[in-house]
């Protein structure tokens, strides 16, 4: 698995969707179909349901799902230490292995999404599963408990994300699915 393009994939559908987003969906499942046929086949499902909405609808529901829903919010530390000193020191540590990875930030937080894998990419294997294990997917686990069942396509695309990484990062969480 090219862990960076199927993160860079799975980062850009964790940004605000754009003219092409649809199709990106679709090259992140041909991406992940290398690695996890599970994680596949819930990105086929996200797709399917944003086939056939226009570019505003995507972007009202992502502003929905991520920006207006404190459960689904795209920022780890968050969902790890809500909004007290201990985000703030999860923040600069993350800021800290950005700069070390050279992943540039954009206008979101360090613990965005978006930023993480970029950064877990650009980490060293065994890092990486440790920051997956111990930050990433206990957040998404999270974001998963608030959105499953709410009919939001977004529920299959961070399932499989968690999928992936599970497969790549933690060994031990193979087979465990979070439905």
């Amino acid at each position: 698995m090219n862990r960076v393009h199927v993160y860079e994939q799975f980062a850009k559908l964790l940004e605000y969707p754009g003219g092409e987003y649809v199709e990106t969906a679709e090259l992140c499942r041909r991406a992940v179909g290398h690695c996890s046929d599970e994680a596949e086949r819930k990105l086929g499902e996200f797709q399917s349901r944003l086939e056939g909405r226009t570019a505003e609808q995507l972007q009202e529901l992502f502003v929905q799902t991520f920006d207006l829903n404190p459960v689904c919010v795209l920022e780890v530390g968050w969902h790890l230490y809500g909004d007290n000193y201990d985000r703030g020191a999860f923040l600069v540590k993350t800021r800290e292995q950005l700069r070390r990875h050279g992943v540039a930030e954009s206008t979101e937080l360090p613990d965005h999404l978006t930023h993480v894998l970029a950064l877990l990419a650009r980490m060293e294997p065994e890092e990486a599963s440790t920051f997956a294990a111990q930050s990433v997917i206990p957040a998404l686990d999270k974001m998963l408990a608030g959105i499953t069942g709410k009919a939001s396509p977004y529920e299959f695309l961070l399932s499989a994300l968690r999928q992936t990484l599970a497969s790549a990062h933690t060994p031990a969480l193979q087979g465990v699915n979070h439905e």
